[in-house]
């Protein structure tokens, strides 16, 4: 029998010192900690349920498990004024992407530009988090990550490449353009979310380990997990009817970007060597400085997609969304009304919360 799950909502303020108190817990030191809960719940803030609390279960498992080290001294092993490597080992991915945006911000504001890649850290979150810490800066932002292989390429039947998310961000007015997507038609959070609600997939998301179209969300996110075939299809779909091959294309470009450019681990390895993740970063900022004068750009950025709002409208729509604005007019929402999570979110958070010792910070419902 199907069981939907049962949607609450927490305080957003004591959510996030749970959070912290929690990977404080685990070892981490305050800012440490702070960087992690500012990364994992800027998700829930933007309506992203599929990064944000539910997945701390995962960082749980991955911390306890020793695929993150507490003590990791990441360090950097190639550089030039415009770009660097880091060697992860193995810390705490949003760590890692905090460290490698600053580093590439540092840069552009002295060059005009920074690009930064990382090999061998761990998941790091939330892609568009890291564009938008240069935006915040005047910059352009850019971030990709590679992921656990979970894409079957086009005409494929094996999983080969990962969600590989693609994130811009670029100042504007009235909110910073921010677009942040996965390569895939969804990500794997999505397949996890749809497990815990009971719910079906609807066909053209996945494969089976068979090559064929699946609705059973528990059957593929076991298929990825035991790695025996199948998994989430491209942005596009399956074959070249819908186009698949292009989203099938831009996790390449991700891939080039982040593992083989930083010589780190491309996604099909991602997992493979015992106590170790192996996945790989990329971040960029630019100062478009470099070409004219900075607040002429802007505007004439923030005029176009006003234009974009304010083109006509198909039959029954009210609305044109730019990338960013639903995200952004989120935040105040969630911010007012509580963060929404499901009942078998909020048990992993209880049990996470005795384990780290935080169980006294643990939100009540608001309703």
């Amino acid at each position: 029998m199907v069981i939907y799950m049962q949607y609450h909502h927490v305080d957003y303020s004591k959510l996030y010192t749970f959070c912290v108190k929690v990977f404080c817990g685990y070892g981490f030191d305050e800012e440490q900690s702070r960087q992690i809960t500012d990364v994992l719940l800027d998700a829930d803030l933007s309506g992203i349920e599929s990064h944000g609390i539910q997945r701390l279960i995962r960082y749980h498992k991955e911390i306890t498990g020793g695929l993150v080290k507490l003590d990791a001294k990441p360090g950097i092993v190639y550089e030039t004024p415009l770009s660097a490597v880091i060697e992860g080992n193995d810390a705490m991915g949003q760590i890692l992407g905090v460290q490698a945006m600053q580093l590439a911000i540092e840069k552009a504001k002295k060059s005009g530009f920074g690009m930064v890649t990382v090999r061998n850290s761990n998941h790091y979150g939330i892609a568009g988090y890291y564009a938008k810490m240069a935006a915040g800066q005047g910059l352009l932002g850019m971030s990709m990550t590679n992921t656990e292989a979970i894409m079957v390429p086009t005409f494929g039947r094996k999983a080969m490449l990962g969600t590989n998310p693609i994130a811009f961000a670029m100042p504007a007015e009235p909110t910073p353009y921010v677009f942040d997507a996965a390569t895939t038609v969804v990500p794997r959070g999505k397949l996890e979310v749809y497990v815990k609600r009971g719910n079906g997939l609807p066909l053209g998301w996945a494969l089976d380990e068979n090559g064929h179209d699946s609705d059973d969300a528990d059957r593929v996110l076991k298929n990825i997990i035991g790695k025996t075939g199948g998994g989430i299809l491209p942005l596009g779909g399956s074959g070249e009817l819908t186009s698949g091959y292009k989203g099938y294309g831009f996790a390449m470009l991700c891939e080039i970007a982040t593992a083989i450019l930083s010589g780190g681990t491309t996604s099909n390895y991602i997992y493979k060597t015992p106590g170790r993740s192996n996945i790989a970063h990329c971040f960029i900022a630019l100062d478009y400085g470099m070409f004219g004068d900075k607040a002429e750009i802007e505007a004439n950025l923030s005029k176009f997609l006003q234009e974009v709002r304010d083109s006509d409208k198909a039959e029954g729509q009210e609305r044109i969304y730019i990338h960013g604005e639903k995200e952004a007019e989120a935040h105040d929402r969630v911010k007012r009304e509580g963060v929404s999570l499901n009942d078998k979110t909020y048990a992993e958070m209880e049990m996470i919360g005795q384990f780290t010792g935080a169980e006294t910070y643990l939100p009540a419902y608001l309703d």
